[in-house]
């Protein structure tokens, strides 16, 4: 087994069934585990439909925890207690993500190959071939794998095994909603290196599963009203 895969899922079905699908028409040796973050019963109930079809895994967070959505917290902290019992390196996979067919393989192989590796992040694209967010900054990069400085995104992103043993995730903070630029940070601080691999790009579809998020492009004052008096969306 080269990899534990997973997808956190919030409702969203229809790029979660994208996500899904191109996972399991991926090539490589993997596990692959979705976390179903407290969906609607409609969602819920496709996700144990399916789990034979796609060949998941199914774990409702609900059986786990009362605390409602986001659980990432949690879910990164399961997830890592398994990578770890595989002894395999993590591949978080968004709901808002398509990836291709080589992706996953090529992940693995660069987490084999690169100089301690803690992060590999694949650059997103839109579905017209160009960078979008959150790897903006990555526009007028080469096509190929590069140390960055900058944060990784968990959009779909390789954690190695070897900082998944250095860092425990249990120490997370539990008043935040979203980890990847503190874990990044971590990464780096413990001495790993990120790294952002634009030639291997992933298409992103932004904040499917929680679209009030878009207001902050359309309408960035409601945006942060909702954001920081109804404390939403935390990093």
């Amino acid at each position: 087994m080269d990899a534990f895969v997973i997808t956190p899922v919030k409702n969203s079905l229809e790029t979660s069934i994208e996500t899904i699908t191109a996972v399991s028409q991926a090539e490589g040796d993997f596990s692959y585990c979705i976390y179903n973050d407290f969906s609607d019963e409609a969602v819920k109930k496709y996700f144990a439909e399916n789990e034979q079809v796609f060949n998941y895994k199914l774990v409702n967070i609900e059986e786990i925890t009362a605390n409602p959505s986001p659980n990432y917290r949690l879910i990164l902290q399961l997830a890592q207690k398994e990578a770890r019992a595989q002894n395999v390196p993590l591949i978080i996979i968004e709901s808002d993500v398509i990836i291709k067919p080589d992706t996953i393989r090529n992940l693995t192989a660069l987490n084999k190959k690169l100089d301690n590796p803690g992060l590999i992040g694949a650059v997103t694209i839109d579905k017209y071939g160009s960078i979008n967010f959150p790897y903006l900054y990555a526009e007028n990069l080469p096509p190929t794998t590069q140390e960055t400085k900058r944060s990784i995104s968990f959009c779909c992103t390789i954690i190695s095994e070897r900082f998944l043993t250095a860092f425990d995730f249990e120490i997370l903070d539990k008043n935040k909603d979203w980890y990847d630029i503190f874990i990044s940070r971590q990464s780096r601080k413990l001495g790993f290196k990120n790294y952002i691999s634009t030639d291997n790009p992933v298409v992103h579809l932004p904040h499917s599963s929680r679209p009030w998020k878009l207001l902050k492009y359309s309408n960035p004052l409601k945006y942060y009203f909702i954001k920081f008096f109804k404390q939403r969306d935390r990093i």
